[in-house]
């Protein structure tokens, strides 16, 4: 099942993604949410909910998915944390640092995010906003303490993400945080696949694309921590919500790493595609003037 967050009609609303169309689902059950997180909070307290809706959604005609302004898959995220230097080949072209014992976390804020077809703005301050392609994972149900073995349980499904940096701003001071939370840098849908459809999240390829040219090509499997590890230990630390989105990292072919580099300009657009789930796409705009 795809679930998708979009504005229509000057709402917020979830749907049920079915072919080139969205189907609200107030259409589909009485007192139904009005954001994918409230709704991902439903279907794990209701086993069998999914499948309702998925066959609600059939008989229902829907709208166009063109006619729709698409929103980041959770649009205010108990959390969103994005983990860093997960790609031996995005560890290599960096120098000769070694690969890390453990993941690199940093966290986004929800405003610096924005959906499918939205753009990506290229702030005023600087002229290295860079692309990250990655998969995101969002929990589906809520744990403390959870154990590898029992990790994917509380996955809800998976999304593309670009986890735009303005590498310049990253590089002030070693806390990378502020060059990754700029607005509007954090491209996050084009929606959610629930895990049922997606199966094993390993066999999958991520490919991102400027312009139409590919410039990072991965497979899941080469994470150095998988899936499971980054929940087992976050999870340590504090208890993952409903909603919470793990950014899993990018492979090689950053453009800060490319001779010479290659930054985003505007005019540029941007597609990160996963198999199985989509491909997300964003065009970059220059940020307006104060």
């Amino acid at each position: 099942m795809k679930i998708a967050s979009y504005y229509l009609d000057g709402h917020e609303r979830t749907g049920i993604v079915r072919g080139d169309s969205v189907v609200d689902v107030s259409d589909l059950m009485p007192g139904a949410p009005s954001s994918t997180r409230q709704l991902l909070c439903l279907m794990d307290e209701t086993p069998g909910l999914s499948g309702t809706l998925v066959r609600r959604a059939e008989e229902c005609a829907g709208v166009v998915l063109s006619d729709v302004r698409l929103l980041p898959v959770i649009t205010r995220p108990h959390a969103v944390w994005c983990a860093a230097l997960t790609y031996l080949s995005h560890v290599r072209e960096g120098g000769d640092r070694p690969a890390p014992d453990y993941p690199l976390f940093f966290l986004r804020v929800a405003d610096s995010q924005m959906g499918h077809g939205a753009p990506m703005i290229a702030p005023v301050v600087s002229q290295q906003l860079d692309y990250e392609g990655e998969l995101a994972v969002v929990i589906g149900r809520r744990g403390r303490h959870i154990r590898e073995a029992d990790a994917l349980a509380h996955v809800a499904g998976y999304s593309c993400y670009n986890d735009g940096s303005v590498r310049d701003w990253q590089r002030h001071t070693s806390q990378i945080t502020v060059g990754k939370n700029f607005a509007a840098t954090g491209g996050f849908g084009p929606w959610l696949v629930t895990s049922d459809e997606i199966g094993d999240p390993y066999d999958r390829g991520l490919q991102t694309r400027l312009n139409g040219e590919v410039v990072q090509s991965a497979k899941i499997s080469e994470l150095l921590f998988s899936i499971e590890y980054m929940i087992a230990y976050l999870s340590t630390a504090c208890t993952l919500e409903v909603g919470d989105v793990i950014v899993t990292g990018t492979c090689g072919g950053v453009g800060v790493r490319r001779n010479p580099p290659l930054f985003l300009q505007p005019g540029d657009v941007v597609e990160v595609e996963i198999d199985g789930i989509g491909t997300l796409l964003n065009p970059v705009e220059a940020e307006a003037a104060a």
